[in-house]
């Protein structure tokens, strides 16, 4: 009776749910690179779908948004890994956004709750508005306004967490370095600066001690060692100082940031009917240049030595904000009246070329993305 007791419950505990997950959690963090050679392999995959089969566009959205929201829990997990290595293995040097993100993260749980809510919106909400579109156009556009009134609040909650700081995209910590990794450089240490290498004539054990004297640079590589060692003012900011707080024009200009896709699909919902109108197009990239212009001003003006003194991390996200305004090429009436007709004569003077071709059907197969989906060309 016993036996059979111990043997239940061996089999309990083999089926118990949270071992499963410490298995699986175990498995991630030992194989950091091979997962995300899997997720970069599964969202490739999404990208080559669309368009080679009726109604391929639902499950290649319903894998994408999967891997994604897959690859934020992945990156928990390998934050949770390389928070418990002992503190004598050292940590690369994080990046000004990383070292940001941390700070508010691990400072506000409601600010981690709020941006993974934001996130997770992100990187479904083309899903959301695809199964909403096999209900009728009305209630497609219903849930886009939705998406974005719930986007935007989500946003000005963290405007507000940070002291009416800018948003950074994503709001998250992106995935670290693989612990194994570091773990296995720090046992190849050997206490000094620089690492000893296997087999370098430089290197010299001592003989009473049985330790190793480090290796010196490459004489032809010391200019860069040395500039790799160099602190910037950046580096020894604290996070939060790596945005500055705007207020007046600043603040009004971050608002209208965050408020201008919510109006855009407003506009765009009032002008369905006509996908050439030219008035929700014109309202949207008026607010969003108007933002930009502002938000410069107010930088010119308030930060000592104006847009020269950025930190870092400001610059990067004026950079992805800039980028981002090119998909205004894609969206709306300068699509369907200009865009789109320049994309035919590219496919079809593409096809029938070798490689070419690949290119001119990749392009042709997503044209029904531009062209019934609202969110396929959404950045924000």
């Amino acid at each position: 009776m016993e036996s059979r007791q111990r043997y239940l419950s061996s089999i309990n505990a083999a089926l118990r749910p949270s071992k499963w997950r410490a298995s699986y959690e175990e498995l991630v963090t030992k194989n950091v690179q091979t997962v995300g050679q899997i997720e970069s392999a599964l969202r490739s995959l999404t990208y080559i779908i669309p368009g080679r089969y009726r109604d391929s566009e639902l499950p290649s959205e319903v894998v994408h948004s999967g891997v994604q929201i897959l690859s934020l829990y992945h990156d928990s997990l390998v934050s949770k890994a390389i928070a418990k290595l002992p503190p004598t293995v050292r940590r690369p040097h994080p990046t000004p956004h990383a070292r940001y993100t941390k700070y508010w993260t691990s400072r506000s749980s409601f600010y981690h709750k709020v941006a993974l809510t934001l996130q997770t919106i992100q990187y479904t909400e083309l899903l959301w508005e695809m199964i909403a579109r096999r209900r009728g156009e009305k209630i497609r556009w219903r849930v886009i306004v939705f998406i974005e009134i719930v986007k935007a609040i989500c946003r000005l909650i963290l405007m507000r967490l940070t002291n009416s700081r800018p948003l950074v995209s994503p709001p998250l910590p992106e995935r670290e370095q693989d612990p194994r990794a570091l773990e296995e450089h720090e046992s190849d240490w050997n206490g000094m600066d620089t690492p000893a290498s296997e087999g370098s004539d430089m290197s010299w054990t001592m003989p009473r001690t049985g330790l190793s004297l480090p290796s010196l640079p490459d004489t032809n590589d010391i200019s860069n060692y040395l500039i790799s060692k160099v602190l910037t003012a950046d580096d020894v900011k604290p996070p939060k100082a790596l945005l500055h707080r705007v207020t007046g024009q600043g603040q009004l200009a971050e608002i209208l940031y965050i408020i201008r896709p919510v109006i855009y699909a407003l506009a765009m919902q009032r002008w369905s009917g006509n996908k050439r109108s030219w008035s929700p197009w014109l309202i949207g990239f008026a607010l969003e240049y108007g933002s930009r212009q502002l938000a410069k001003k107010d930088l010119k003006e308030r930060v000592a030595g104006g847009l020269r003194g950025l930190t870092g991390l400001e610059r990067d996200e004026l950079r992805k904000r800039g980028w981002a305004m090119g998909w205004w090429l894609m969206r709306g009436a300068f699509y369907e009246n200009i865009t789109k007709a320049w994309l035919k004569s590219v496919t079809n003077k593409l096809k029938n070329k070798p490689f070419l071709d690949i290119l001119g059907g990749l392009l042709e197969d997503y044209e029904y993305l531009w062209d019934d989906y609202y969110f396929s060309t959404a950045t924000l």
